[in-house]
């Protein structure tokens, strides 16, 4: 059975009985894992902007289609600020910033400009349902139809990238 036809029948068949669907990281990763080695390479090419975050700030990420998700900093986490139109934040943990994104230069006096490193594997989502996935912080994320699930080359964890900030800030690997 194809994984998109699996996954529209969980979809239909909880929201009968339930307004709202939440896919644990440990679901997603099973569900897609397969699914995302054989996926394209893709690289993040649209530097960000960066600032350390203050412990417990809060951020709303919000997407070009409204609200995506919040997070709450914790010690060394670092705000990160999308260069696209939608200028997206969201929060980073240190040691992870520290693998996908290189400082260039200071920006002013809050904010720098870093180039990103990191690749990742993506895949189209193709439902006619809106669900949501935990985050891999632990709060739930909105995933809609043309949306991507995507991955770090590891496999550790599945996010979302809405379908217009996708196009904005990732390219195919060449």
């Amino acid at each position: 059975m194809k994984k998109g036809f699996v996954l529209f029948f969980i979809f239909s068949f909880v929201s009968i009985f339930s307004k709202e669907v939440i896919v644990s990281q440990k679901e997603l990763i099973k569900m897609y894992e397969k699914e995302l080695k054989k996926s394209s390479v893709y690289e993040k090419f649209n530097p960000i902007y960066a600032r350390e975050a203050v412990i417990g700030e809060q951020i709303k990420t919000i997407t070009k289609d409204g609200l995506e998700t919040i997070n709450t900093a914790y010690e060394g986490d670092y705000i990160v600020k999308n260069q696209t139109l939608a200028k997206e934040e969201y929060i980073v943990p240190k040691e992870k910033f520290e693998k996908r994104y290189t400082f260039i230069k200071n920006l002013d006096k809050n904010w720098n400009i870093y180039k990103p490193t990191g690749e990742i594997k993506a895949i189209k989502v193709e439902t006619k349902e809106t669900f949501y996935i935990m985050a891999p912080w632990n709060e739930k994320m909105i995933v809609k139809s043309g949306d991507f699930l995507v991955s770090p080359l590891d496999y550790s964890e599945v996010y979302r990238i809405a379908n217009h900030e996708f196009f904005e800030t990732y390219k195919l690997k060449k």
